[in-house]
């Protein structure tokens, strides 16, 4: 699903058959980089990621991890280095020494973006988080308004954040004004807002939260200082101090007080806070060096999403509910879970090369310039309507609720679309459609799946009508 993007020199080199785009043999995935046919040697790394021909634009996950290896390549190298100048300084041969400076210089300017782009990333993490969870403060607890939805619904977030972004709107307590904030929305929403804040179960909430992003945003704070540290020692240390602040922030969210009596709107909205402080956990097991548990980390937070995320669809009860979560379901299944993918994929691979490979990869001059245009390439403009709302749209034309509810199940659950597929079988076999087999239906879409389902439900249910 996830195509990636390369300066239109390397795209040119990949047309012609001179370059091509790295595998990882063990899966077949595509990884972000570029060698020459001939050589083998690696040339370039991507400079974009596009999902259905639109760019990669997560909404959980911060979008600079679009290309995570960049990031990894450089963590692995540096290690390395620092591997092989601890052992050559401690042998006393001045002149390797003197060399394995002057290796270190010629990544120096690459480690320097890649320490930019680290620091951007943690500095944009609790914008989104406060973000996520400011929204909250207009679903609220229990039973909640279509107005209410509709003001923070994946368009409108995606607009909050950019304000964030451009500093229009401020982070405090993880919260942002949304009197403010949603001032055009109209009174409804305005009242709602106080509504909600006058809750008691709401307040409740809201302490727990603001606890919560409290410590996440104080663990954020040291992983940047960790990422100044020079002394490896003192960077360790940090970082597993800032792991500790991160778990507790996660055990906050996670705080039953917080699921329970929860609305599937607000529900999502939680699970989506503890899944952001997840992935910076599993960047800062990556900026400790640790890729198996990078790994594992990465493969648990997938998990996780898909079973939430169907928690979240079986707790919904109205059409508004449906409207909220389809685009940001589809949003999260499309880009967010092709995030963690690819991500889980580069580090894997990266795990499994041979010693000859890591020469080849150590040795490579990528462009440092190309670098900072990760952020610049993988963001959406504000005001488009996300492409998963006209999807929806259309989607609700030729469904009903029903039909559209086991759809997002069969996206983020594909192992249930065999009892689907079994079922229609089955019904078509009964009702003599010889085409409906489960070979045709497994090349169906999950729209169709879902509908054909649905259909035969009713008539199951109600014969004599059909």
């Amino acid at each position: 699903m996830l195509q990636f993007v390369f300066t239109p020199a390397i795209q040119a080199g990949i047309a012609s058959g001179v370059y091509e785009v790295v595998r990882n043999k063990a899966t077949g995935e595509l990884i972000g980089l570029v060698r020459n046919k001939v050589t083998g040697k690696f040339v370039a790394h991507a400079v974009g990621v596009v999902v259905r021909n639109s760019p990669l634009s997560p909404f959980i996950m911060a979008a600079q991890l679009a290309l995570p290896l960049v990031q990894i390549v450089q963590t692995h190298l540096n290690s390395q280095e620092t591997n092989r100048r601890d052992e050559r300084v401690s042998q006393q041969v001045k002149g390797v020494s003197q060399q394995v400076e002057g290796v270190s210089l010629q990544v120096e300017e690459v480690n320097q973006q890649v320490q930019q782009l680290n620091q951007f990333i943690f500095q944009s993490l609790p914008a989104t988080l406060g973000v996520l969870q400011a929204s909250t403060a207009v679903i609220g607890v229990g039973v909640v308004a279509v107005a209410a939805l509709s003001a923070v619904n994946l368009y409108q977030t995606i607009k909050l954040r950019e304000d964030v972004k451009q500093l229009r709107l401020e982070v405090k307590d993880g919260f942002i004004d949304l009197k403010e904030a949603l001032k055009d929305q109209g009174k409804e929403i305005l009242e709602r807002i106080d509504q909600v804040a006058q809750d008691i179960e709401f307040k409740h909430h809201r302490t727990i939260l603001v606890q919560a992003y409290g410590r996440f945003l104080q663990a954020t704070k040291l992983i940047e200082k960790a990422i100044l540290c020079e002394d490896l020692s003192i960077r360790n240390d940090t970082l597993q101090t800032a792991q500790a602040m991160l778990a507790n922030a996660l055990a906050d969210y996670n705080n039953p007080q917080l699921l329970s009596d929860t609305c599937a709107a607000g529900l999502l909205r939680r699970y989506e806070c503890a899944w952001a402080i997840e992935q910076t956990m599993a960047m800062v097991f990556q900026m400790q060096e640790q890729p198996a548990v990078v790994s594992q980390s990465l493969s648990d937070l997938k998990n996780r999403i898909r079973k939430d995320t169907l928690t979240v669809i079986n707790k919904c009860e109205t059409e508004a509910e449906l409207d909220f979560l389809f685009p940001e379901i589809t949003r999260i299944h499309d880009h967010d879970l092709a995030v963690l993918e690819s991500w889980q994929n580069h580090i894997d691979w990266l795990r499994t090369l041979p010693e000859s490979e890591l020469k080849l990869l150590e040795s490579a001059e990528f462009n440092p310039t190309e670098i900072a245009q990760i952020s610049n390439t993988n963001s959406t403009t504000a005001l488009e309507i996300p492409p998963e709302i006209q999807l929806y749209e259309s989607l609700k034309q030729k469904s009903h609720p029903e039909s559209l509810l086991d759809q997002m199940r069969l996206m983020m659950q594909p192992e249930l679309r065999r009892q689907y597929e079994l079922y229609v079988s089955q019904q078509s076999a009964i009702a003599q459609h010889k085409t409906l087999t489960q070979p045709n239906l497994q090349q169906a879409s999950n729209l169709a799946v879902a509908n054909l389902y649905w259909y035969f439900k009713h008539r199951e249910q109600t014969p004599a009508q059909v």
